[in-house]
């Protein structure tokens, strides 16, 4: 019997290490499966355990106003409905989305579309799956909130651009932040985010935009809120004040309906931006609701180039508004003195080829002052001859053709100033003495944008003094710099272009009695002709461009005016008219004091 005991003692001795090894493993399992909850999965189940009674609610911050010079306000925020979902408060996401998808009289696999875009966003983040949505559709959701609690409605803010088109370019519009923006270092976008996307909105966004707020709630088991545990309020966008003048855009936006072109006002001598025009336009407020691929498709493919900023993205050959430029370069280096003689029979012969003059007659006997009122081209033939390329870039550029102005809005294009070496580098061939006189009246491979045309016109009208274009409204006069040519060149020049207007020149459909008006009319060919065709007469997409820039001065106000019309014909014609319509409205206090006095 003692002998039994002690056998079974040492089988179960012998079984004992078995069993401890196999409760140490036990331990071990329990211990790393404790390290796993703790630390691998521990932020994931701390964050299901804070949603089962917490819900963060973005609370987001309206994005700045915009008002005009005189107060009126051009763009606002409004009230947007929006519909969420949390798909932790749902029993089947599918047939969620299916409930949605009938309310919103959308298809299922729109919606699915949309929740699949936000596949990096977590589980317990509500998803934004429709915008906009219409008081009987907010009305249905709130009515089914007990049966769908996984759907909440977030009221938003829809940007809202007040005049729409007609300040479409300038103001710009809204856009759905990228990845690659979200991926930044420095980013504190959150996906879903709009910025800027054009002009103004895209220019100023950081000031607009503001800082979002954050209010966490405690909610039930149910998902219900019940108080809120944290607030922190939203920081509104700052308040933007243009240079615009409301009354000079909206009657350039008349002008234009039906034409395509663009229109500048500045004032000389601050930079201030009082119109800004581009034409045929956009609705901005196409963007504020996410545009859909169709739509935008639509936008891009229209003939007519809606979303094309002519103002400044556009570069056009100045025809004839160029010899400005090159007057006073002639003047400068001595080449020709307001003395100066050429005799115009309708053509003149250079490096034995037939240039010709706008008038089939010819003017006859020419000094630079008829030869700016007239817009003789025998004239500037010869003087761009004896100038020379290389010598009418320069004074081009002095002028700013050949760079972007710095005005704040992106995109700006900076033209085409050619000379010897531009023809080397970009075209591979030696610039031709031939393309020089078609260059001395703004034809040929020259290019300037009208924001360019206003600030080369500004140094004419202010002396002398380089002007830097903005939208925003000056503080401060800014301090001028001088570009770098004779004052007593200007004078002349500036002597001449008002007599274009003032004196029955080819500008005179911009005079306003009562006003010093000084400009110039310039017609640009859009294919070389051999024949004389009236421009009306082409198709038109042949028919020629029509510019006029100009400048007028009343005490101590001045303004510039550039108007471009594509395929407008003569810019006696077609341009002219605006100018005098801008300037009758801009400085119709004074006008209307001269004729009560």
């Amino acid at each position: 019997m003692a002998s039994q005991v002690r056998e079974h003692r040492q089988a179960l001795l012998q079984r004992l290490p078995r069993l401890r090894l196999l409760f140490v493993a036990l331990i071990c399992l329990v211990g790393v499966r404790f390290w796993f909850v703790q630390a691998v999965r521990g932020d994931y189940y701390l964050e299901l355990a804070e949603n089962n009674r917490m819900r963060s609610v973005v609370l987001e911050a309206p994005r700045g106003l915009i008002h005009e010079r005189h107060g009126n306000l051009l763009v606002e925020n409004i009230p947007a409905y929006n519909l969420i979902i949390d798909r932790t408060r749902s029993v089947d996401v599918d047939q969620s989305l299916a409930f949605a998808a009938t309310t919103l009289e959308r298809p299922v696999a729109e919606l699915l579309e949309v929740l699949g875009r936000q596949a990096g966003k977590s589980f317990f983040q509500p998803v934004l799956i429709a915008e906009n949505l219409s008081l009987s559709q907010v009305a249905q959701f709130s009515a089914t909130a007990l049966e769908n609690p996984e759907f909440e409605i977030e009221v938003g803010h829809l940007r809202l651009y007040r005049y729409g088109p007609m300040t479409a370019h300038l103001l710009g519009y809204l856009g759905e932040v990228t990845e690659k923006e979200l991926a930044r270092p420095e980013s504190d976008y959150r996906s879903g985010d709009l910025v800027g996307r054009k002009g103004i909105e895209q220019a100023f966004n950081s000031l607009l935009r503001g800082v979002d707020g954050e209010r966490i709630v405690i909610v039930d088991s149910r998902g219900r809120p019940k108080e809120d545990y944290r607030y922190e309020p939203s920081d509104p966008g700052q308040q933007l004040d243009l240079s615009l003048d409301l009354d000079l855009q909206q009657e350039a936006a008349r002008y234009f309906e039906g034409k395509a072109g663009a229109a500048v006002a500045l004032d000389p001598q601050t930079g201030e931006i009082l119109m800004l025009l581009s034409a045929p336009a956009y609705n901005p407020n196409l963007f504020s609701r996410r545009l859909e691929q169709d739509a935008w498709r639509e936008l891009i493919e229209a003939p007519e180039h809606p979303l094309q900023d002519r103002a400044l993205q556009s570069a056009y050959s100045p025809g004839s508004v160029f010899k400005i430029v090159m007057a006073v370069g002639g003047l400068t280096d001595g080449v020709i003195s307001p003395q100066s003689k050429v005799y115009c029979p309708g053509a003149t012969r250079i490096y034995n080829r037939r240039f010709r003059c706008w008038k089939r007659g010819g003017h006859g006997w020419m000094k630079l002052r008829e030869a700016i009122k007239q817009s003789c081209d025998v004239y500037f033939y010869h003087l761009g001859k004896d100038l020379g390329i290389s010598r009418i870039a320069h004074y081009a550029r002095l002028f700013g053709f050949g760079r972007i102005t710095g005005i704040e809005i992106e995109g700006e294009k900076a033209g085409m100033v050619p000379d010897p070496q531009w023809s080397l580098d970009f075209r591979g061939t030696p610039w031709f003495p031939g393309e020089t006189i078609s260059v001395s009246i703004g034809q040929g491979p020259v290019l300037v944008t009208p924001l360019q045309m206003s600030t080369m016109m500004a140094a004419v009208a202010n002396g002398g003094f380089r002007t830097i274009p903005s939208v925003a409204r000056q503080k401060t006069t800014p301090e001028l710099e001088p570009i770098g040519v004779e004052p007593k060149a200007l004078d002349a020049v500036r002597d001449a272009l008002m007599a274009v207007v003032m004196e029955k020149g080819t500008g005179a459909r911009a005079n306003v009695p009562g006003l010093e008006v000084a400009g110039k009319t310039g017609t640009v060919q859009v294919i070389r002709q051999a024949t004389w065709i009236r421009s009306e007469d082409l198709p038109y997409e042949q028919r020629d461009h029509a510019w006029f820039t100009s400048f007028a001065t009343a005490g101590d106000k001045q303004l510039v005016v550039v108007v471009f019309v594509e395929h407008g014909g003569k810019g006696s014609q077609a341009a002219a008219p605006l100018a005098k319509r801008i300037y009758e409205i801009y400085f119709r206090d004074f006008l209307d004091s001269r004729e009560s006095a």
